[in-house]
């Protein structure tokens, strides 16, 4: 397969709601710069050229996760989790879908006067390594997996062309979570239980969530009660927010809410707010 960067971003833009809302409303900017409004008065510009930057933006289009076995990754979140796929593509190689990916990686090894290879950077100029991808639909967001292989490996297989990070703690600088929203009327504690016991039966014992009492082992942690599987916040401005931190499959770090009470209504406020200003200047 030839170098196809653009099958990478899918004809398709998704709007979130809730997410969009809580993470874009701080991008607005007060005013355009000189910079931005100089861009504007350029032949050919089109009419949003000149705007600031958060009001040229459409929303969060996806989530994506580099994955060591795409095949498991993908059931649990399309078969554990209900995700929907959208589509999927690979084999991608070359130097554009090389630069266009990894230019950084590969100046800062250069830099370091290290090999690129040794430092976790495929080779897909040369086609040494491939890059396969699959979007999955949520109901407000697509989570995209992605799987860095070597080429005489088969396209979903388990092996992948870098190890996992080890550690992969939340605390980390630069590490990202996914974060999923459970329904209102889900007894919170009752999912968490079941996530666990249908991920254990397909073989992905590493789905393990955390618990709000003090564990010090797995055992321990099996055993707690069902209630210490989500932290209710009954104070302050989250009051309404429960939550829990869990690993995926992949050991990515995933997270559950819900947003019930005060916290539902400042959220939705702002979604509101946010359908507002988009309506206001639409043109």
């Amino acid at each position: 397969m030839t170098d196809r960067p653009e099958a990478t971003e899918p004809q398709r833009r998704t709007i979130l709601e809730v997410a969009g809302a809580a993470m874009l409303g701080g991008f607005i900017a007060a005013g355009a710069s000189p910079a931005v409004g100089q861009a504007a008065r350029q032949p050919g510009a089109r009419p949003r050229d000149g705007a600031p930057l958060g009001a040229r933006l459409r929303g969060v289009q996806h989530f994506g996760l580099t994955v060591q076995n795409m095949e498991r990754a993908f059931a649990f979140y399309t078969e554990v989790l209900g995700g929907t796929e959208i589509m999927r593509d690979g084999d991608f190689q070359g130097e554009r879908i090389h630069n266009t990916l990894l230019t950084s990686e590969e100046i800062e090894a250069r830099e370091r006067h290290v090999n690129p290879r040794g430092r976790g950077v495929p080779d897909l100029r040369g086609g040494a390594q491939r890059l396969d991808v699959r979007f999955i639909q949520f109901d407000n967001v697509v989570l995209e997996l992605l799987q860095y292989r070597d080429a005489g490996q088969p396209m979903g297989g388990p092996n992948a062309f870098a190890e996992p990070l080890d550690p992969m703690s939340p605390a980390f600088p630069r590490m990202m979570h996914i974060c999923f929203h459970i329904d209102d009327d889900v007894d919170f504690n009752l999912f968490i239980r079941d996530l666990e016991a249908e991920s254990a039966q397909r073989g992905m014992s590493q789905v393990r969530a955390n618990r709000v009492v003090t564990v010090t082992s797995e055992a321990e942690r099996k055993a707690a009660p069902l209630d210490a599987n989500s932290n209710p916040i009954t104070e302050g401005k989250s009051n309404g927010w429960r939550l829990i931190y869990c690993r995926g499959p992949e050991g990515e770090q995933l997270e559950f809410v819900q947003a019930l009470g005060p916290v539902k209504q400042v959220f939705d406020g702002a979604l509101e707010a946010r359908r507002q200003l988009v309506a206001a200047r639409a043109p």
